[in-house]
């Protein structure tokens, strides 16, 4: 039994020297197309001291403070909307009242299914054309929405059905149950996973790109398309700048819901001796 696995066998000599050739192959192959991209971006004139000096330049870190600017505004709006919408499906979801479930099950798994880009894009070319941010916002909330109600339905499906009953014992009503025993025991476990989803919120706001929102990506194609240099257009280090704020971001937002969590887990571990 020390020699094999449940799911496997372990692998003897023969096999282990065949992964470790496999693994070093796959490695240097992996070396050799970055190498290649590397070559043919730098013969292209695009890691030259030139193409950084764009950002010297006032206007050009003001279109990327501004850029980034518009990304939390519509972050934050369509987070805060989203979180309210999953919080209602969810509860719609869980309800006693079969027609309620039933729209909302619709609801979310219509939203779900759809392609957020297409959402985007027709929100955008049929309601509002004038003011993109909107179109942007709202299909940010629905199909996210639409998420997090699946993340929180199922976050307080996971707490133990004794809890629920005994509330009920006590008599109190659905209502009182969902909001003073269930929800607070499923916000832990919720937790990481909305957190999650926020990040992917967060990412998502680039498709604004497509409907002229100008957000952090389109601010940076503008620049990049903009601004010549010596050696022509800057367009890789644009790239590497807009990717490292978004890739900031979103560590940022991972270490405040690592915060969160370990916050509401130390209050919880104060608690229970005094309940005890």
């Amino acid at each position: 039994m020390s020699g094999s696995s449940v799911l496997y066998d372990v692998p003897g000599p023969r096999a282990k020297a065949r992964n470790l050739i496999l693994g070093v192959l796959a490695g240097i192959g992996v070396l050799g197309l970055l190498w290649y991209v590397y070559r043919s971006l730098a013969d292209a004139n695009q890691f030259t001291a030139a193409m950084w000096d764009p950002f010297q330049y006032t206007f050009v870190q003001e279109k990327i403070l501004t850029g980034l600017l518009d990304t939390l505004k519509v972050f934050g709006t369509a987070a805060a909307l989203s979180l309210i919408l999953g919080a209602l499906l969810a509860a719609g979801r869980l309800s006693d009242h079969r027609p309620v479930r039933t729209v909302c099950t619709a609801v979310v798994q219509f939203f779900r299914a759809m392609p957020l880009l297409i959402m985007i894009f027709a929100l955008y070319q049929s309601f509002f054309t004038s003011d993109p941010f909107w179109g942007l916002v709202i299909g940010l909330s629905l199909y996210n929405g639409s998420v997090q109600a699946e993340i929180i339905r199922s976050g307080i499906n996971a707490v133990p059905r004794g809890q629920g009953e005994a509330a009920f014992a006590l008599g109190l009503r659905k209502t009182q149950v969902m909001t003073t025993v269930l929800v607070p025991q499923a916000v832990r476990s919720m937790l990481p996973a909305i957190i999650g989803q926020l990040v992917v919120t967060l990412k998502d706001t680039s498709l604004g790109f497509v409907i002229t929102y100008p957000e952090l990506l389109y601010a940076g194609k503008l620049i990049a398309s903009n601004t010549a240099t010596p050696d022509g257009y800057p367009y890789i280090p644009v790239t590497i700048i807009i990717g490292a704020i978004y890739i900031t971001l979103c560590l940022l937002l991972t270490a405040l819901a690592k915060w969160i969590e370990g916050r509401s887990r130390r209050g919880a571990n104060r608690r229970t001796p005094a309940a005890a």
